[in-house]
């Protein structure tokens, strides 16, 4: 069986091998009169030490900084152009790709957008791309390639003592959430920033929420649920040509060793939120899966996870990429004097007393009439780099993969049938990237969609 095929058996015995190792814009309080009242409040936690963004609309001028680009896909290539866009001095000047038509879409973007031209010998293309681009003259790093690979290049560039934008999720296994808050610790001490892809918390209504809740507005947190649904994500048809490896990197939001599966690769957004107001992490998850509607690939296409957090508190965690069903990408937060939810009406985030009153939320078209930059894409990166040029400390990449490991819980609870807890995921030593990475051909019945359980047994 090839190394990154995983099932009950593997995972559960590899668990037991490795050991333990802004300002508040919106915030006014109403009641169900409509006059202002400010209720009693006990806070959560102090906010004194809780991180709160500037957001400031564009980042703060200053040095020149050079940046290079692992990775030269869509969101990639989104990734740059929210860069290029984030403030004043700021250039791409080399390229990595596993694929060269990748990186001549990506040259042509900047070219058309910001009249950047990345010159031929500063384009790398093969598996150890990232090593090129990491030895060109930049000042910092923009990984986004898929995800198993990200802990490697994260490494690396810490390595070569780079700044670094990561995009989330950071891991999707064990060994790769290990790497990553080692190499996190490596980052800190030498004073590299580190901002990873939860856009989230650069977004400014989520923000005011967190402030909102930590306050005491909500009361203690209680339980929550937490919603990705949405239509069929993209695939690849396989091409005349393509190898085996081709193909799955090509398609690797479909494959669950690149992607994570998607409770990982995208709704780890929604339990980063969780994870974030709560401040606590999951202990337990038992939840199920099925794959009913996927074209390529070997994932799943819905998962419905239970989690049990530190002080017995639940999250229901639901994401379903199918065609054709309710969608649903958002929030709920249940607390003991009243309730939170991301998904209020003209888009805005609200707070609501136990008698379901309105008495806060944010206010969208406030926002947009005060800020010209309001993409939270842009604004993470925004932040990234005032941080950088100012020489403050900011590493996001520990809590990013406590959000990948809480994905990651779902995932093997739903693949297995069994309740996962977080330490076994933490201390699991399947690596799901192969032992040896070409351009060619695989065993690809290793690439099984997995099963939960067993088979009746005949009587």
């Amino acid at each position: 069986m090839s190394k990154n095929s995983v099932n009950r058996r593997d995972f559960f015995r590899s668990a037991a091998v490795v050991g333990a190792a802004g300002t508040l814009g919106a915030g006014t309080i109403l009641n169900s009169c409509g006059g202002p009242k400010e209720p009693v409040l006990v806070p959560l936690a102090s906010l004194a030490n809780a991180y709160i963004p500037e957001l400031t609309d564009y980042a703060n001028d200053g040095k020149p900084l050079k940046a290079g680009l692992i990775g030269c896909g869509g969101r990639a290539t989104g990734a740059a152009v929210n860069f290029l866009s984030a403030g004043p001095n700021l250039q791409i000047v080399a390229l990595g790709d596993l694929f060269m038509d990748r990186i001549d879409g990506c040259r042509k973007t900047l070219r058309e957008k910001f009249k950047m031209e990345v010159p031929d010998d500063k384009c790398f293309t093969g598996f150890d791309n990232y090593k090129k681009v990491l030895a060109s003259d930049i000042d910092l790093v923009i990984i986004a390639t898929p995800p198993a690979f990200r802990p490697t290049h994260f490494e690396a560039a810490v390595e070569a003592g780079k700044h670094v934008f990561m995009e989330k999720p950071v891991c999707v296994d064990g060994p790769g959430a290990r790497s990553i808050m080692a190499t996190a610790k490596k980052a800190e001490s030498q004073g590299l920033v580190v901002v990873t892809g939860t856009q989230r918390h650069h977004q400014r209504k989520y923000v005011e929420s967190f402030q909102q809740i930590q306050k005491g507005l909500i009361g203690e947190i209680v339980s929550g649920c937490v919603y990705w649904n949405q239509s069929m994500l993209w695939y690849r048809n396989r091409e005349n040509g393509w190898s085996d490896m081709e193909w799955m990197v090509r398609d690797w939001v479909n494959w669950k060793w690149l992607s994570g599966d998607h409770i990982v690769e995208q709704h780890v957004h929604n339990l980063d939120v969780f994870n974030w107001f709560t401040g606590k992490k999951p202990v337990k998850a038992v939840g199920f899966g099925a794959r009913q509607r996927r074209l390529t690939g070997d994932q799943y296409d819905m998962f419905s996870i239970d989690y049990e957090y530190e002080g017995g508190i639940h999250l229901h965690s639901m994401c379903r990429q199918i065609d054709g069903c309710a969608n649903n990408v958002s929030e709920f937060i249940q607390g003991t004097k009243g309730s939170w939810t991301s998904a209020g009406a003209e888009n805005n985030h609200e707070i609501r007393d136990l008698s379901g009153n309105i008495i806060w939320k944010t206010d969208v078209a406030k926002e947009k009439a005060e800020h010209k930059q309001t993409d939270p894409y842009t604004l993470e990166h925004v932040d990234f780099i005032n941080h950088i040029r100012a020489g403050k400390p900011l590493n996001q990449a520990v809590e990013t993969a406590i959000s990948c490991i809480t994905a990651m819980m779902g995932r093997e609870s739903a693949y297995t049938g069994k309740a996962v807890t977080y330490d076994e995921v933490y201390n699991s030593a399947v690596n799901f990237i192969p032992e040896k990475l070409e351009l060619g051909a695989y065993d690809m019945k290793a690439y099984a969609v997995p099963v939960p359980g067993k088979p009746k047994e005949e009587k």
